[in-house]
């Protein structure tokens, strides 16, 4: 699941990294792994923190772009940008959206179709807690509340 997450990273890296000049070359993959765990810290506080609800409503509803899971996800990738790689906050703030929203869209996207199930909110949401619980069960519960 997360080396997909990666190729979902990668496949929108263009104009945001790879053809990037402020990111040398040889940053390309170390960006696009940081962007990678930016959405899977993010994700993992919501779920740590209780607000599986929030996490539920989120991958329901297609195209919220402006949304706090993105936007924590957003800033969370701009300050490894600016601490790790010496972008300008402003820099990376721009270098952030072009790349972690349409992520995020896909994401939703995917977590949708039958054809993708390790994108399944389900099993995205196990693999991040580390598998300790049934998240299916769980994410039954919340849409019927």
């Amino acid at each position: 699941m997360f080396e997909k997450l990666f190729l979902l990273v990668k496949n929108n890296a263009g104009t945001a990294v790879i053809n990037n000049p402020l990111i040398a070359s040889k940053y390309h993959e170390a960006v696009m792994n940081d962007a990678s765990s930016s959405i899977i810290e993010v994700i993992k506080t919501h779920l740590e923190s209780g607000k599986i609800k929030d996490l539920v409503k989120y991958f329901e509803i297609a195209g919220v772009y402006d949304n706090p899971l993105v936007n924590s996800a957003v800033n969370k990738f701009a300050i490894k940008l600016d601490k790790y790689y010496d972008i300008s906050s402003a820099d990376a703030k721009r270098i952030s959206n072009e790349l972690i929203r349409p992520v995020m869209l896909e994401l939703i996207r995917q977590s949708k179709t039958e054809q993708n199930k390790e994108f399944a909110l389900n099993t995205l949401l196990s693999k991040i807690s580390g598998n300790v619980a049934d998240m299916g069960m769980l994410l039954t519960q919340l849409k019927i509340a």
